[in-house]
């Protein structure tokens, strides 16, 4: 069954344009065709297109289903996005199939990327969580500074991913199934030593994600794995 994703499903049930446009130029569904919906927040909605008005199309709800979370807790990532914006965008759809539920990008002392077009990011994170039959879409925020950043309060544990030598515990091991969890990951150069103090200090703990040298987004995506893996009800 097709999904479509109606963020304001709860105040109309016309589908949004770009909706439409799949379902009725591309799906060539008809009026009377049942659909499953998502807001994204959580929900499914079973419904049936009602009526075709030219490019519009709206729906009829037969049945909102509420499912038990994939995973416990709110899973954080925070990352210093690549130079390279495939790189980015491949990270972004690989972690929201697998599941998280929040998105930073963070402006490091040696950042690649000091700019990230969130429109084209977004559109991967929907067509990710339609593909991968989630009802929630994870939270994504603009490049955020990394001294601003760390400031900001969080309720659960926090970590940071850094190359430096020291004391330094597997993520696996750190992380505790329930809890709240914000990563965060550095660019290519790493988190300069300044920043990882200022983490340090800031209530981060600092962990390792194996023994292999690891790219930005192949780090993030290990972390996202390794925090959805723990979080994961049997």
């Amino acid at each position: 069954m097709h999904l479509f994703y109606t963020p304001d499903i709860a105040t109309t049930l016309e589908l949004p344009q770009e909706e439409a446009a799949h379902a009725l130029r591309v799906l060539r569904l008809t009026e009377g065709t049942e659909v499953m919906l998502t807001d994204g927040k959580g929900s499914f909605y079973r419904a049936e297109i009602d009526i075709i008005s030219g490019k519009r199309c709206y729906m009829r709800i037969i049945e909102t289903i509420t499912p038990e979370p994939l995973w416990k807790g709110h899973l954080h990532l925070a990352m210093a996005p690549t130079k390279n914006m495939d790189r980015i965008e491949w990270f972004a759809e690989k972690a929201t199939e697998i599941g998280f539920d929040e998105l930073t990008f963070l402006d490091c002392r040696f950042s690649e990327r000091k700019v990230v077009k969130t429109e084209r990011v977004e559109k991967i994170l929907v067509s990710a969580m339609k593909q991968s039959l989630k009802p929630t879409l994870p939270i994504l925020n603009g490049m955020t500074p990394f001294d601003k950043f760390i400031n900001y309060p969080f309720g659960g544990k926090k970590f940071i991913a850094h190359c430096y030598d020291g004391d330094k515990q597997p993520l696996m091991e750190a992380l505790q199934c329930g809890e709240d969890a914000l990563v965060l990951i550095g660019p290519e150069g790493d988190f300069s030593p300044e920043e990882v103090e200022k983490a340090i200090a800031n209530g981060f703990q600092p962990i390792t994600l194996g023994r292999s040298r690891l790219r930005t987004e192949t780090a993030a995506l290990v972390a996202v794995h390794t925090m959805n893996l723990v979080n994961s009800k049997s």
